[in-house]
């Protein structure tokens, strides 16, 4: 086991993208654990859309960065997580955690399912999604969806799930041409298009000329106006994020006819999947079948090695990934 652990920390706040400047790499000597506490040496960090608004003002400045990881127990004084035990925990941008049983959940042992799986499909990415299809939408069989984002991971995610849950056609918008083959072609969405092409409005107009029942919302914007404006009666928006203002500062929310709301019987809601932990369970009794039988497939892009953490986070950013981004332990 190596005697230094490696944090990495944010330093100043950015206006717009964040670079390499805005943070450092801290080395220091591996923490002993303490009675009640155990040592995890991380295996899987996810990078997340959610840390670049947390960079804003949540994280504390020349501190570790937290997010969510997966690990092996290698030291421990507490026997609720003996030494070989994976672990999901929140102590994450670094490469050794002390943790406690409470900031913990030991990961069950399925055949056939990749540890990544636990911080992708049946992580908060796919809980994610699959709380916004049957808590938030309330998903019915044959109900059409438009996702935007939907290359990335909570979009691969949703698209996989609202496919195995019965909904009838599948629409996305995504960032490449490369990204609409992927899905098209991998995923199983219907459509696909590329929303730097055109308008979105216009786009969707032509891929949904009939409209759609579900809305599930990555981005914001024009994609949030048009998805409104294509919805059926009693459609129904999920609003997940906001990406396409993380780093536009000041950048104008949708604009859209309110009176759509009213007269189409629309409803829009937003979730905090940190208010869902407890459908974890469910989640997984859904997923784990489909992830052994094959009829789950995991989309993920996994940066090799701690160090390249950051250039991780930035390609995240700028749309160089295709389903989950994760960093995997060398």
């Amino acid at each position: 086991m190596t005697d230094t652990t490696i944090t990495v920390h944010q330093t100043a706040r950015p206006t717009g993208f964040p670079t390499p400047d805005h943070f450092r790499f801290a080395e220091s000597p591996v923490p002993e654990p303490t009675p009640g506490t155990a040592l995890v040496e991380n295996l899987y960090w996810s990078v997340d859309p959610y840390h670049r608004e947390m960079m804003d003002g949540d994280f504390e400045l020349n501190a570790p960065l937290e997010g969510r990881t997966l690990g092996r127990v290698i030291a421990s004084r507490t026997p609720e997580l003996p030494e070989g035990a994976v672990v999901f925990h929140r102590r994450g941008w670094r490469t050794h955690a002390l943790v406690t049983p409470e900031e913990v959940r030991r990961l069950p042992h399925h055949e056939g399912v990749p540890l990544s799986a636990y911080l992708s499909v049946l992580g908060g990415t796919g809980l994610t999604a699959y709380v916004g299809l049957t808590r938030v939408a309330r998903l019915r069989e044959g109900d059409d969806v438009f996702v935007s984002a939907a290359a990335g991971g909570v979009g691969t995610a949703t698209g996989r799930f609202a496919r195995l849950l019965g909904a009838g056609r599948l629409i996305g918008s995504a960032g490449s041409p490369a990204k609409v083959r992927h899905l098209t072609e991998q995923v199983g969405y219907d459509t696909a298009f590329d929303y730097h092409a055109a308008p979105v409005r216009d786009l969707l107009a032509k891929a949904a000329p009939d409209g759609v029942d579900v809305f599930v919302d990555n981005v914001g914007g024009d994609h949030l106006a048009a998805g409104i404006g294509a919805l059926r009666e009693h459609g129904r928006v999920v609003r997940i994020g906001t990406v396409g203002q993380y780093n536009t500062p000041g950048r104008t929310e949708a604009h859209f006819n309110h009176a759509d709301v009213v007269e189409k019987s629309l409803r829009i809601e937003g979730f905090l999947v940190s208010n869902y932990r407890h459908v974890q369970q469910e989640l997984e009794e859904f997923a784990v079948p489909h992830l052994q039988r094959g009829t789950l497939a995991l989309d993920e892009t996994v940066v090799d090695g701690f160090e390249r953490i950051v250039e991780a986070f930035l390609l995240m950013l700028r749309g160089g990934n295709t389903g989950k981004i994760l960093v995997r332990a060398t």
